[in-house]
């Protein structure tokens, strides 16, 4: 009997989690995205997006697909349910505000030309934060709306979600999935922060978005078009316990090389050989 999806029927299980961990510190050897000391590295947002697929049997997309890991519906040919995954160095921030640090988007050119629609633009966007607000987060449910069966796609964005990565300097991890849908736009206080700088009152460059407890989102505009969303860890729908990657081998080697190796063994013999007779 099929225990159904991970993340859409039920929450993942402690053999599935402890895959996702093993396969995502492998990318300390030498192979993963961030620079670490002793010339290791730590793993970087796309090999948490493949750490996902490969640890959940789904499919990562390797592009700027809206959804960056799909999970086949065994139920439906064809049909698949989108995961966006989101890592960030931000768990100090779940510690400090209780909330979780997701970057929806940093496409700012889309941003701008969307609320072209609505007829906003820079010269005047500071004046209207409740609609620039709406439009932004109605612009990120269009996205998801066009991947979906309801058009063109494939995705069954009804059970798709949001899955963020945090992580902190000491090297410890934490997981936490949230709905795709985001809260409703009306419900939530929208403005530009002040500032006092030498007695003159100026408007910040940010947009920010007030839920009843605080900032929960806030929009770049003119600076990189980043949308970050802070949601509440408590209207998370499912939280890992907190862990840190598995320490290498102490005699491991360069991730690249020990592939190369593997794979090749006898063409690499011969060419290491050839490097060694060189340097003599």
């Amino acid at each position: 009997m099929s225990l159904g999806v991970p993340f859409v029927d039920r929450s993942p299980s402690s053999n599935e989690l402890e895959r996702f961990r093993l396969i995502l510190s492998t990318y300390q050897d030498g192979t993963g995205m961030l620079a670490a000391e002793d010339e290791m590295t730590l793993p970087g947002w796309r090999d948490f997006e493949r750490s996902i697929a490969l640890a959940f049997d789904g499919i990562a997309s390797e592009s700027k697909d809206i959804f960056d890991v799909r999970l086949p519906d065994s139920a439906q040919n064809g049909v698949f349910y989108g995961i966006s995954c989101k890592m960030r160095r931000e768990l100090s921030r779940i510690d400090r505000q209780g909330r979780v640090t997701i970057e929806l988007s940093n496409s700012a050119r889309r941003f701008w030309n969307h609320l072209q629609t609505k007829g906003i633009s820079q010269a005047n966007y500071k004046q209207h934060p409740t609609e620039v607000g709406a439009a932004l987060i109605e612009l990120v449910a269009e996205w998801h709306l066009a991947a979906s069966t309801a058009r063109d796609g494939n995705v069954d964005i009804s059970k798709s979600c949001y899955l963020a990565l945090s992580w902190d300097a000491h090297g410890t991890y934490q997981l936490h999935q949230f709905p795709l849908s985001l809260p409703n736009p009306n419900e939530l206080h929208w403005m530009f922060p002040t500032y006092n700088r030498e007695s003159t009152r100026s408007v910040g460059n940010h947009l920010r978005g007030n839920d009843d407890h605080g900032r929960l989102f806030e929009w770049y505009g003119e600076s990189g078009g980043q949308l970050k969303y802070y949601p509440l860890v408590d209207d998370a729908i499912w939280g890992s316990r907190r862990f840190q990657l598995e320490p290498l081998p102490t005699d491991r080697r360069h991730g690249v090389l020990q592939k190369v190796e593997s794979y090749f063994p006898n063409q690499w013999a011969t060419v290491s050989k050839e490097a060694d007779q060189l340097l003599e």
